[in-house]
């Protein structure tokens, strides 16, 4: 039976489909085959001659063609009109609150930083584009080196407007309530405590589910995401590429007025259609718009002592030129037993080479649980000492070690071999809590020579 994105709407809150999931393809960088039309795949080719059911056979790329195989990205796409067809007549639009790097615009001092959440708007129709605001940058969006940290706030869905990032990927994080992709690919639907992932070059649309939507954004510059090598923990545990679930195709054949968005060099372009862009009948190949349940997550942690780095939680990577050194790492927070004897079992002080952008999508973050709220987030720059405010130390340090569990709760971080910029936007905020050095100050000198 066709599937088509249009029939796919919300009817008092239900989905129109028995299936609200619409169903997914499992596999992480699997070369996946699927179609929306019975017959709308070519079999044994790639461009035929004449590709079936009258579709334009494209080919997008996710890296250069001569990348090496266990590298190399690209699908075909088979769809009813060429993306030429969308993709002329641009004309440069209003930025808004959106910054790429190289991008330096603050002047606020080497420190710790924390915000509060971002108000959902309540009044007017804002939606996903409208309300993507850049928290910091670093690195260069042209070099294909940083990444830059956004925050999305919408209570309107994008209706006739579409999407195109070619600067980066975006890892979205939902944080209040779920969020709807239409994609090229097909329907992705995440709720908080899963994530998605856009492959740089793919158009999407953004709607809402439940109600308004907040979360974060990872607009990784570099090498696209992939699994982290375990290493010594050998072939299972962290995150399994069975759980990766890509999207069914799923197609638009509406021929009405819209409008495309284009992100390129940190500039906006909109052009007007005829029709919309999401009109891909049938897709194969490994690069695709993909989600993740956070919650499948197998951590792995100390079973004697001491406090392992919290590497250990990396889900994905995005390597750089220097081995062992990330252009990005995702890395969360999620529940889990802590049972190590005699040892300080939160996060210990330090002062790390990488930068540490870091969100809170539920519950307490078990370092900072005074003043670190689900929605805020907080930023240590390179050798920036933090680590656990003077509630959480003194509690890790006087309690009895039974072993205790984690729950309810998930924070994340991205981090970066790069110093992240804020922008003009956030560092003007009323949001900056000013008061998160001061979570230190109770601190005692306990030195008894």
């Amino acid at each position: 039976m066709p599937v088509k994105i249009e029939e796919h709407i919300l009817i008092g809150g239900e989905f129109a489909t028995a299936d609200p999931d619409y169903g997914y393809l499992c596999g992480f960088n699997n070369t996946h085959s699927t179609q929306a039309v019975t017959g709308a795949l070519p079999i044994g080719r790639n461009s035929p001659q004449k590709p079936p059911l009258g579709l334009y056979a494209e080919q997008l790329s996710g890296t250069a063609f001569t990348a090496p195989r266990a590298d190399n990205k690209r699908s075909w796409l088979y769809r009813i009109l060429p993306s030429v067809k969308h993709g002329t007549g641009f004309d440069e639009a209003d930025i808004g609150l959106i910054r790429t790097a190289p991008c330096r615009e603050s002047d606020l001092p080497a420190m710790q930083l924390r915000w509060q959440p971002l108000p959902i708007p309540d009044d007017g129709d804002i939606d996903f584009l409208a309300g993507l605001r850049t928290i910091a940058t670093c690195g260069d969006a042209s070099m294909q080196a940083g990444m830059a940290s956004h925050v999305y706030i919408a209570n309107a869905a994008m209706k006739n407007r579409y999407f195109l990032n070619a600067d980066g990927e975006f890892l979205i994080v939902p944080q209040e309530n779920s969020i709807k992709l239409l994609t090229e690919f097909g329907i992705i639907i995440a709720e908080p405590g899963e994530i998605v992932v856009i492959p740089r070059g793919v158009k999407f649309q953004v709607h809402l589910v439940e109600g308004p939507i907040r979360g974060y954004i990872c607009e990784n510059y570099g090498i696209a995401m992939t699994l982290p090598e375990r290493g010594p923990i050998g072939a299972n545990c962290l995150a399994n590429s069975r759980d990766f679930l890509y999207p069914i195709a799923a197609y638009e054949d509406k021929q009405e007025s819209c409008e495309l968005y284009l992100k390129v060099q940190g500039r906006l372009f909109r052009t007007k259609l005829a029709q919309s862009p999401l009109d891909v009948v049938a897709w194969h190949g490994n690069y695709a718009p993909y989600k993740y349940n956070l919650r499948r997550f197998a951590p792995v942690g100390a079973t004697l002592f001491d406090h392992p780095d919290p590497s250990i939680f990396t889900v994905l990577t995005a390597s750089s030129d220097t081995p062992g050194t990330a252009n990005v790492d995702f890395v969360i927070f999620p529940e889990r037993w802590l049972v190590m004897e005699d040892s300080f079992r939160p996060p210990w002080y330090h002062m790390n080479v990488m930068s540490e952008f870091m969100g809170l999508i539920y519950g307490v973050y078990d370092a900072k649980p005074g003043g670190f709220v689900p929605g805020g987030m907080s930023l240590h720059n390179p050798l920036i000492a933090h680590g656990p405010d003077t509630e959480a130390f003194s509690k890790a340090s006087g309690k009895d070690l039974e072993p205790e569990k984690l729950a309810g709760t998930m924070a994340f971080m991205f981090e970066t071999r790069y110093v992240l910029n804020p922008t003009r936007y956030a560092s003007n905020l009323d949001l900056i809590d000013t008061s998160y050095p001061s979570c230190w100050e109770g601190l005692q000198r306990n030195f008894k020579p």
